[in-house]
């Protein structure tokens, strides 16, 4: 029977092993370590001029909210939107700037394309902790 240890919640066996005690025992040789890559830089998702326009767009629409609750929803909707089609708009031009750079040549490096997954994935997880 498995019982929870009340000191550390692990869940141990009979024999006072532990999940991770038994694999580590079964296991051959060094548990091998993976290294986590270093996190990319956050680039901005949007140029600062862009940014800048969005907030003072925001600013506006939030002041008027008192006078007019429901324009502001609505503005708020259409800005809602156009950022996010200019977060499209970003996407696809860094896109074509890939797609043109690979074009040049049909050798392409192991490198650049690494350098471009990271990209990817810093992008995709900014994407998914907004």
């Amino acid at each position: 029977m498995i019982q929870p240890d009340a000191d550390t919640l692990e869940m141990r066996g009979e024999n006072g092993l532990s999940m991770g005690d038994l694999i580590a025992s079964k296991s051959p040789g060094p548990t091998p370590v993976i290294a986590k890559a270093a996190p990319e830089p956050n680039v901005p998702l949007f140029g600062q001029s862009d940014t800048q326009d969005f907030r003072s767009r925001w600013g506006n629409i939030q002041a008027g909210f008192v006078d007019e609750p429901r324009a502001a929803v609505v503005q708020a909707d259409e800005l809602v939107a156009n950022a996010i089609k200019r977060l499209a708009e970003v996407f696809a031009t860094e896109r074509h700037k890939l797609e043109a750079e690979w074009g040049k040549t049909d050798n392409v490096s192991t490198e650049d394309l690494r350098v471009a997954l990271r990209r990817y994935r810093s992008f995709f997880d900014r994407l998914l902790s907004v």
